[in-house]
């Protein structure tokens, strides 16, 4: 099966009913003088493009834990342009509504050719689907005086343009399109609904595990840059890192970022989300993606956001950290969120009576991460006069003695309806609902063509969907949540 984009023709596979594309550049290689440089148009070719594989991969810095690579792997896919992308589509010659998905990976790792990834059940079910890659890391993200902020951003932003402007080429429409993503991919979504060059590529959203907050300031990406420079000796400039090696900058990355990330240092003391991520550079990212929420720069765009109950539950179970955190080392890590820690556990345990430190620590921390502020941004958009519908994943599989929870990604194989996938099965075992997949994936493709998933919005009464093993929706659930982070997030 072939299809004539703008670039080229390129040639695809057939399975099962469903056409894929697989690996096709949307932007030109990222090398050379062009490393650390805003996209470009990708090349044209002459003839017929092979697009029966994934392209090659991000180059990105290992900087999670052995237990979490294990989980979760990366695959690694050698090749020149990384900036490349995935579609899967019923019929090239329909107009269908449009899903494309931003991986996640805490702007440092990830990538859109995982295959719990695939976009099969979505074209089975009348939607193109479309995964992207982006830089990530220093490439990606790292802040630098004499060249172009947030690349990262504007990969993903290349990749959407491009969809606008192909994807009819491919069964699609582009007037209905909806960008979706998960952790890191949330967050860079929740942002670029604030950025003025991005408006206009979708109109829906969906945020999975992730919030407006993720950004840093010029003095706080300023710092990270320089520290980085100096690890590895050379000028802070792109003419200082262009010539490091991806290794070795790779390398020096996780030394900062680890440095960074234990509090030690008094200089980091504001790094207690993410080490890199965006900057509100004032141009691209032009405000604090809250303010502009606030402001209605949003209200355009449908947006279907929500958390997972038990998101660090990824980062206790499965780490042995269940095992050994006492209340000594509880109070140290509530510690370092700038919040009294006492008062923080107190209302924790008044919430929650009964819960070991294990416990709390999960709900505390995933509250402060990630679920807090992504009802701030829910209610922002309230106030701004735009709705949204709210979710909750709350299944709870049984795995790690029944400790591990509703945990971070843990949602994505039932998004994809891809539980077969060998990715993540660890977390939720080889018997995970199928039922629920079924609810969950069903769900999402409902917004994507239409802007309904099946419950009300959110509103004055703060209605959330639950998805877990039976499905219903609550009023204000975990409202001392809420209350306890009043005035810090």
């Amino acid at each position: 099966m072939e299809a004539r984009l703008d670039q080229g023709t390129f040639r695809g596979t057939r399975e099962r009913g469903v056409l894929s594309f697989k690996g096709i550049s949307y932007a030109a290689p990222p090398t050379g003088e062009h490393r650390f440089a805003a996209p470009r148009p990708p090349l044209p070719h002459a003839g017929v493009a092979d697009a029966t594989a994934y392209g090659p991969t991000v180059s990105a810095p290992p900087q999670r834990s052995a237990v979490i690579d294990a989980l979760l792997p990366d695959p690694v896919r050698p090749g020149v342009n990384g900036l490349n992308l995935n579609v899967w589509t019923p019929d090239t010659s329909a107009s269908l509504p449009v899903f494309v998905w931003i991986h996640g990976g805490g702007f440092v790792t990830g990538t859109g050719s995982t295959t719990v990834f695939d976009g099969s059940a979505f074209a089975r079910d009348g939607v193109v689907a479309v995964t992207i890659n982006y830089r990530l890391a220093a490439e990606g993200f790292l802040y630098l005086p004499d060249t172009v902020p947030n690349r990262g951003l504007l990969d993903q932003i290349a990749a959407l343009e491009w969809v606008r402007d192909n994807i009819a080429a491919l069964g699609g429409d582009p007037a209905r399109v909806t960008v979706a993503g998960e952790s890191a991919g949330a967050m860079s979504l929740l942002t670029l609904l604030t950025v003025p060059r991005a408006e206009g590529l979708m109109r829906r959203a969906i945020a999975q595990s992730g919030d407006g907050h993720h950004v840093h300031t010029p003095e706080e990406a300023r710092l990270f840059a320089s520290e980085l420079c100096a690890e590895l000796g050379v000028p802070h400039s792109v003419r200082g890192v262009s010539g490091v090696p991806a290794d070795r900058l790779h390398a020096a990355t996780n030394e900062v970022i680890g440095r960074a990330a234990t509090g030690k240092d008094p200089r980091f003391a504001r790094f207690r989300r993410l080490a890199m991520q965006p900057v509100v550079d004032g141009e691209i990212v032009p405000r604090h993606p809250l303010d502009a929420v606030r402001d209605g720069a949003t209200n355009a765009v449908e947006l279907l956001i929500g958390t997972n109950a038990d998101e660090y539950g990824l980062f206790c179970a499965p780490t042995g950290l269940a095992d050994t955190l006492d209340e000594r080392t509880l109070a140290a890590t509530v510690a370092r969120l700038g919040v009294d820690p006492a008062v923080m556990i107190e209302r924790y345990r008044a919430g929650l009576p009964g819960a070991t430190a294990a416990e709390l620590y999960v709900a505390i921390q995933s509250d402060w991460f990630c679920r807090v502020p992504a009802v701030r941004y829910v209610e922002a958009r309230r106030a701004a006069g735009a709705e949204s519908h709210v979710y909750e994943f709350a299944w709870r599989p049984d795995t790690y003695g029944g400790r591990l929870g509703a945990c971070h990604t843990l949602e994505i194989p039932f998004v994809f309806d891809t539980l077969d996938d060998p990715w993540g099965i660890a977390l939720r075992g080889p018997d995970a609902p199928r039922e629920l997949a079924t609810r969950t994936h069903g769900a999402w493709v409902d917004f994507v063509a239409g802007g309904d998933p099946g419950w009300e919005v959110y509103g004055e009464r703060r209605k959330v969907r639950q998805l877990g093993s039976r499905a219903g929706t609550v009023e204000n659930p975990g409202a001392f949540r809420l209350e306890a982070w009043e005035g810090v997030i």
